[in-house]
């Protein structure tokens, strides 16, 4: 699956978040250091929401956005 994430230059390196995925984020000195960090941030991400979310009932809502 692709996700799609942000990158900033700090004083530090990079910074590294995923927008749609709340607090999961990541840092690293290179841009390409930063990319393979949050490869792996999502990963434990969607592992730990997995294992939140065995024993849940889900369903989809549809939503429609009125521009006025």
């Amino acid at each position: 699956m692709r996700y799609k994430v942000n990158l900033k230059l700090t004083d530090e390196g990079y910074t590294v978040w995923c927008p749609i995925l709340p607090g999961c984020a990541s840092q690293g000195d290179t841009k390409e250091e930063a990319l393979i960090n949050i490869q792996d941030a999502i990963e434990s991400y969607l592992e730990v929401l997995e294992e939140i979310n065995k024993d849940v009932e889900s369903c989809y809502v549809e939503v429609e956005l009125n521009h006025a």
